[in-house]
């Protein structure tokens, strides 16, 4: 493993040079640069910060990095999920949340070229005023596209368009050297020798820092229908969820989740929006159902049939949202799922594991069962139409250090389950610095040797956002 140096003041001199006016040392670091959004993976302070502004500015700053064994961590808005972006050696953290413009369309070829800082909300929105839309629908709306893109973040409109990597069609790179390199280009599809892209796609920081992508676009849809059905149980409500691609239904959106998780959804927003009990009969779980096309009359007879499918097979009830205002209620109540749970809760731990769909419902027993062995709360909900699940461990009154034991426990045994039934450890939110042991159990030594491997040609000193993914430190 690596030997770093230290930031001493002529490294520090070096790197005024390099940003002139962007660098900030000891107290003055903001201390949101020395973590992310999940503050159980840990934080540590970088001796050094720069909000970077352009490629030319961070390929001068990771010249003087590496040519002075200096640890980077690049990090956008810092709502990652895994500790992808804490400094754990310290060094020097490049923020580009100021890299932040939206640089052209190409409308012909529906396309559009973004600095890294840019927020995914203010892509979607000002894509939408251009007829257009931008597919990938991660839940933390706040996140940076350079953020998504670096973890390949899927969320809930995957199941009919993809994740991030699908709507990566070029982008610029600043190698650790400071090399500027460009890979990938504005065409459907290649076959033009190693596909660099999708290799820094997911990648977590760990091999370049992106400074602008090309991304696809595709035409608005222009009607939006959402049904929610009601189930007595999680087990009814995850049946259903094969039936929806045998019957050729192509959901934009299908997401299952239970009453609690929901609740502390609700009173985050202090609105309820949900029905809790139907004719008497108390709600167990819920199947959320999004659909777009170009007309609601292409919309109205699958939101039918699915209607009829869902009341065949044990929903309470089938209620539709074809408005505005109904769409927003309900669907700010499925993403406000983590909000609530991070509002409530003071120990905490996640992982989003992707299984086989038709493994779904036998996957939750699994974890059902599992859970009873330990002593803090878990919440889960998912994106049934990828079966990517989202798993929360929560406590409010254990001691840390046996919370953290006993969730390593439950995570190992969870994730060994996944990947008994064809899954992976994580559907969107990456590896960072939290999961490295789970892929590594995961992967096996041979695949962990590959991913080292590839590490090493790309940042052969090892500086760039250490200690993630494939390497433990």
């Amino acid at each position: 493993m690596a030997n770093y140096n230290s930031v001493t003041p002529e490294i520090i001199a070096e790197l005024e040079k390099a940003a002139h006016g962007h660098v900030v040392t000891g107290a003055d670091v903001n201390p949101d640069y020395a973590k992310d959004e999940m503050p159980i993976y840990g934080s540590r302070m970088p001796d050094v910060s720069i909000d970077a502004t352009s490629t030319e500015e961070v390929s001068a700053i990771m010249k003087v990095c590496y040519e002075n064994n200096i640890p980077v961590t690049t990090r956008g808005a810092g709502t990652g999920l895994a500790g992808a972006c804490v400094p754990i050696c310290g060094g020097v953290v490049i923020c580009t949340t100021k890299m932040n413009k939206i640089l052209s369309y190409d409308l012909d070829n529906f396309a559009v070229t973004v600095q890294p800082g840019v927020l995914l909300q203010t892509l979607a929105d000002d894509a939408l005023k251009h007829g257009c839309m931008y597919p990938p629908d991660p839940g933390e709306k706040l996140a940076t596209l350079g953020g998504n893109v670096s973890t390949n973040a899927g969320g809930m409109r995957a199941v009919k368009y993809g994740a991030t990597r699908d709507y990566v069609r070029a982008m610029t790179v600043v190698l650790p050297t400071g090399e500027i390199v460009h890979f990938g280009a504005t065409v459907s599809k290649t076959s033009s020798g190693y596909s660099m892209t999708n290799l820094m796609c997911g990648s977590e920081g760990t091999l370049g820092i992106i400074t602008e992508m090309t991304l696809k676009l595709i035409p608005a849809p222009q009607a939006t229908i959402s049904l929610m059905a009601p189930f007595e149980d999680l087990a009814a409500c995850i049946s259903t969820v094969p039936k929806f691609f045998k019957r050729h239904f192509h959901p934009q959106a299908l997401e299952f989740f239970e009453k609690e998780i929901l609740v502390s959804s609700e009173e985050y927003l202090g609105k309820q929006v949900f029905p809790r009990k139907i004719e008497g009969t108390d709600v167990g779980a819920y199947l959320l159902v999004t659909f777009d096309g170009d007309t609601q009359d292409e919309l109205d007879p699958i939101v039918e049939k699915a209607a009829e499918m869902l009341l065949e097979d044990g929903a309470l009830d089938v209620f539709v949202a074809d408005t505005a205002p109904k769409l927003k209620d309900i669907w700010a109540a499925r993403s406000s799922f983590l909000d609530g749970i991070e509002e409530q809760t003071k120990l905490l731990d996640e992982c989003d594991v992707v299984v086989p769909v038709n493994a779904i419902a036998e996957y939750v027993g699994f974890v059902a069962d599992v859970k009873k062995k330990f002593d803090f709360s878990v919440k889960y909900f998912g994106h049934a139409g990828d079966g990517n699940l989202h798993i929360y461990a929560c406590s409010n009154d254990m001691d840390p250090k046996e919370f953290n034991k006993q969730v390593d426990e439950f995570m190992s045994a969870i994730y060994k389950k996944a990947m008994e039934l064809g899954g992976q450890i994580s559907g969107e939110h990456g590896i960072g610095l939290g999961k490295t042991k789970y892929l590594a159990e995961a992967l096996g030594p041979v695949n962990i040797r590959l991913q080292q491997g590839i590490k090493k040609v790309f940042d052969p000193k090892l500086i760039l956002n250490p200690g993630k993914v494939c390497y433990r430190l």
